[in-house]
């Protein structure tokens, strides 16, 4: 589990070397966070005791975590440089201060107003976000859930969380980041025991803390895998992406700003052509683009130095499932010995293991096929595709650059 893990155990070695005070002090000095901000305000004494009792909650000092510091031994992938980055991402951020001001009237409206309270309406609000994740828009609408509630009890309150997690859920069931997200900020709001020897205001605050700070990570983490994927990017590269992804847009848009010299050959993406909704964005950044039709993936791979793909999914083999598609790329990127790289934040990490491309909940979509098509022929309307982990090179994270071999690993420690 992970607070047995060696990671935790060397992080609370850094904090029992550091007195209580200095903790207490120096998280004083830290330059207030705009999304943290949003959380009731913590007394030096709470806030020792709730990161002393929580090995989630990060350790107020200079030094990173020992969870990243060890994934270099682990995976031989991560490097300082990219830690280091990613940190600087997790930072202050221009965008921070305006998503601050977008969100604060949601917050407030639900638990202020007098009607009643209803999970559903505060998802679609936060789902008119157009840059917001639909499984971030549910991460925020559970924890005004917490916010919301009149429970008097942690059991009537962790039922009424659970109530709201599986309507939400039930909202699409097809959704795989949203039924993960909901997953994962259960697992991470009611994770330890020590609630129940609380006192149900004070737990009740600690809820509602690590609501906040686990909307706070997964608001960040596509900002944080921009940072990681620079070093892979290199001058002159044609890079070809399927699909709509908000991660790999920005993790172009941050190469861009970065005065990277790269162009982007954007898949027509049929049926619903989202790859021209991202060839419009990437116009719109002065990046070379080049719109193809989906059929001519293999007549120009011979051109692409490498694959970048979003996910719907990350599932415990390290494959993904995402856009239909994204298999038969990965097929002739691989047969061609190009690499194919996955950015997915951790929100998207579920608890499946598809064995073959039926072995999924259907997700099926209405196909304009600009003609008449006769009753008695079959369309095949499925949405998404499942592409195995041998296919796969790296996985851009928020929790660093996986190989998919690791992923069943990250599923256990971030689920148990």
């Amino acid at each position: 589990m992970w607070w047995r893990s060696a990671s935790f155990i060397l992080d609370q070695r850094h904090l029992q070397e550091d007195p209580p005070n200095d903790i207490a002090s120096s998280s004083s000095k830290q330059p207030p966070d705009t999304l943290s901000s949003l959380s009731p305000p913590q007394t030096q004494n709470s806030t020792f005791m709730a990161t002393a009792a929580d090995p989630f909650n990060p350790i107020p000092n200079p030094k990173i975590s020992a969870y990243y510091q060890t994934r270099a031994a682990h995976t031989a992938v991560v490097t300082s440089d990219w830690l280091a980055q990613a940190q600087a991402a997790v930072g202050h951020h221009p965008d921070d201060a305006q998503a601050a001001q977008t969100h604060q009237p949601l917050l407030a409206a639900s638990p202020s107003s007098g009607k009643s309270f209803c999970v559903i309406n505060e998802f679609n609000n936060w789902r008119k976000q157009p840059d917001l994740a639909e499984a971030v828009a549910a991460i925020r609408a559970l924890a005004a859930v917490i916010r919301a509630s009149e429970a008097t009890t942690m059991m009537e309150l962790e039922i009424e969380l659970k109530k709201a997690s599986d309507s939400l859920k039930s909202w699409d069931t097809t959704s795989i980041s949203l039924t993960a997200g909901c997953d994962l900020f259960m697992r991470y709001v009611t994770r330890t025991s020590a609630l129940e020897y609380e006192d149900f205001n004070s737990a009740r605050s600690r809820l509602i803390e690590r609501a906040e700070k686990f909307g706070e990570i997964s608001c960040k983490a596509r900002r944080i895998i921009a940072m990681l994927s620079q070093d892979f990017i290199f001058d002159g590269c044609t890079i070809l992406v399927h699909g709509f992804s908000r991660v790999v847009l920005e993790v172009l848009k941050t190469a861009a700003q970065n005065k990277k010299l790269f162009r982007v050959f954007c898949t027509e993406g049929r049926p619903d052509r989202t790859g021209l909704r991202l060839s419009n964005e990437l116009a719109k950044l002065d990046v070379p683009v080049k719109l193809l039709i989906d059929s001519a993936v293999a007549y120009t791979m011979d051109e692409v130095d490498m694959v970048f793909v979003g996910a719907d999914g990350v599932v415990e083999s390290g494959g993904i499932i995402n856009m239909m598609g994204t298999y038969q790329i990965a097929l002739v990127a691989h047969s061609m010995n190009k690499p194919v790289y996955v950015a997915a934040e951790s929100y998207k990490f579920a608890r499946l293991y598809p064995l073959d491309q039926k072995d999924m909940a259907p997700a099926l979509r209405p196909i304009d096929f600009g003609v008449p098509i006769p009753s008695k022929v079959e369309v095949e309307r499925s949405a998404r595709d499942y592409t195995p982990p041998q296919y796969l090179t790296l996985l851009f994270t928020d929790l660093g650059v996986l190989t998919p071999s690791v992923v069943s690993d990250e599923l256990i420690q971030l689920y148990l």
